[in-house]
């Protein structure tokens, strides 16, 4: 269905407060700027920011929000005769391999890291996504292996996935903090990855293989 012309003007609007309120965070830091400058910048009201973004947080994590998803939409998507752990690690290495700003591989990533790390709010905001990750990749095993809710293999198998993903982005954020070439990062992780998968057992990674048609 196309998308009609008030909800497109609502997308517009959205982004264009998200932009206007990463560039003064990145320019003065997270606690530094409040809602009210925000929707100045933006030429809105206050409540109409609160109508887009609920809460401050948001309006940082915006991107972000959308990973939640990520690694329980990897397992759904995996290919025949490819296991969960298997598809992540693959989808992993696409993005690195690439150089993509998914994984913060972009040049400026360490202005994002610095306001991140800088704001306590935030800080706890990532940890309580991160826990949403692990839970929705968790459910997504359990229903991909046809697991019991009594079966405690897809919350350890969830466990060892999330920490794959979570050692690599670790390594990412900490090398660009540093202002690294991203190529040169891509090829470091790479290497990583493959340690990674070395460190894995072979239950782990062969857990939940979709079947062949």
């Amino acid at each position: 269905m196309a998308e009609g012309l008030r909800e497109r003007k609502k997308r517009q609007t959205r982004q264009y407060i998200s932009d206007m309120a990463t560039g003064l965070f990145l320019e003065r830091g997270f606690d530094a700027v409040t809602v009210a400058e925000i929707a100045e910048a933006a030429d809105v009201s206050v409540n109409t920011v609160y109508n887009y973004f609920p809460a401050k947080e948001d309006l940082f994590l915006d991107r972000a929000a959308g990973m939640v998803d990520r690694l329980s939409r990897w397992v759904r998507g995996r290919d025949p005769g490819e296991s969960a752990a298997r598809a992540v690690l693959r989808e992993l290495r696409r993005e690195v391999e690439a150089v993509s700003p998914g994984v913060g591989l972009a040049a400026g990533y360490d202005r994002f890291m610095r306001v991140l790390h800088d704001a306590p709010a935030l800080r706890s905001r990532l940890w309580g996504m991160q826990q949403q990750i692990r839970e929705r990749l968790e459910q997504a095993l359990r229903e991909e292996a046809g697991a019991s809710a009594a079966d405690p293999l897809p919350a350890l198998i969830a466990g060892q996935i999330d920490w794959a993903h979570q050692a690599v982005m670790a390594a990412i954020g900490r090398a660009m903090l540093e202002k690294r070439d991203p190529r040169e990062v891509s090829r470091e992780v790479l290497v990583l990855l493959d340690d990674i998968e070395e460190l894995l057992s072979e239950k782990v990674l062969n857990y939940a293989v979709r079947g062949r048609e």
